[in-house]
């Protein structure tokens, strides 16, 4: 009995040495809804992400003339995925500042196609075309998503500003803009849902100050964090590693705080550096299952891609807790 009892304990050691621990709490963020599969930023994305079984969409957005939160990545539109009202497509650089248009103007645009010759077309050549997608309002990503009440319960909303403060007039400025989302937030009661990220750092600031307890995620690359207008004033050569930047930047609320660089700037080691300050590191846009497979390695938190599919495919692998799909998924 002893020996039987021996070989199974050291059977289930060996296995638990080459089989994946399940964790709950991998993010599986489709980024923009996943536009390798949909329309960017689209109600019909976002549908598709719930359907597929997401943690988290992650979404950009704006502030139209007349106020409105809207849901786009660009602050202009974009000729690469953008019809007028005839059907036809934008020409190149013509596009208008989103802050420029009403909320009526800009829903006679059709974002549902990508422009086939344009090389943003190319890369996401097996994207599913939905005609007459609108840009959407960010109240309308609310109302969809609680319309289908248990079925899209848990899904979390990771929400980037799109400002630039090297360009201040292309967007509306930080505290008009936070207020604005704050405020949807509020309406739809999605606090306890949502995630504000920014690779402008002013306004996660404000967001410490207006909503304390709101996670925060800083986004970072190469570029912005050379520039001390995206980093809220801090100096990057005054810090050892980016982890101590983002967890100096962040020690004005008490509201969990999240790490989000470009993949590539990842190693095991700040990896290991962020989670012992307490962040969290989230990724981006990571679409290779072979890059997917080293940050899950490197034990990074979860990982905001355009193929949520893949990764979704790479978690059931590995054993990890997956994100329940819609009711209308196959």
């Amino acid at each position: 009995m002893k020996y039987t009892l021996l070989a199974s304990a050291l059977l289930l050691a060996g296995c638990s040495a080459i089989m994946p621990t399940a964790r709950q709490h991998f993010d599986l963020e489709a980024h923009r809804g996943g536009r390798g599969l949909a329309p960017e930023n689209t109600l019909a994305a976002f549908s598709n992400a719930v359907d597929m079984g997401v943690t988290t969409l992650e979404l950009d957005i704006g502030l139209t003339a007349d106020g409105v939160v809207v849901i786009s990545h660009d602050t202009s539109l974009n000729p690469d995925h953008t019809r007028d009202a005839s059907g036809a497509w934008l020409a190149p650089k013509s596009g208008a500042p989103i802050r420029t248009l009403t909320l009526a103007q800009l829903q006679t645009y059709d974002v549902g196609r990508i422009n086939p010759a344009s090389n943003y077309g190319k890369l996401f050549a097996l994207q599913a075309p939905r005609d007459g997608e609108r840009i959407p309002t960010l109240a309308s990503l609310f109302a969809q998503v609680q319309a289908r009440g248990a079925d899209a319960a848990t899904v979390r909303f990771n929400i980037e500003t799109k400002i630039d403060p090297s360009k201040p007039d292309e967007t509306a400025a930080p505290e008009p803009m936070v207020r604005a989302l704050l405020a949807e937030i509020d309406k739809a009661n999605m606090a306890n849902r949502v995630t504000i990220q920014s690779f402008d750092w002013r306004t996660l600031t404000l967001v410490g100050k207006l909503a304390p307890q709101l996670p925060r995620a800083y986004l970072t690359t190469a570029r912005t964090l050379k520039d001390k207008r995206w980093t809220d004033g801090l100096d990057a050569a005054s810090f050892a590693s980016v982890p101590q930047m983002v967890r100096a930047a962040s020690a004005n609320a008490p509201g969990p705080v999240i790490w989000s660089p470009a993949f590539a700037d990842l190693t095991p080691e700040v990896i290991r550096e962020a989670h012992k300050l307490g962040l969290k590191v989230l990724p981006w846009t990571v679409n290779q299952r072979a890059d997917m497979q080293r940050l899950m390695d490197w034990g990074a938190d979860g990982i905001i891609t355009d193929y949520p599919d893949i990764l979704r495919d790479l978690m059931r692998e590995r054993g990890l807790s997956l994100p329940p799909p819609g009711k209308n998924a196959s």
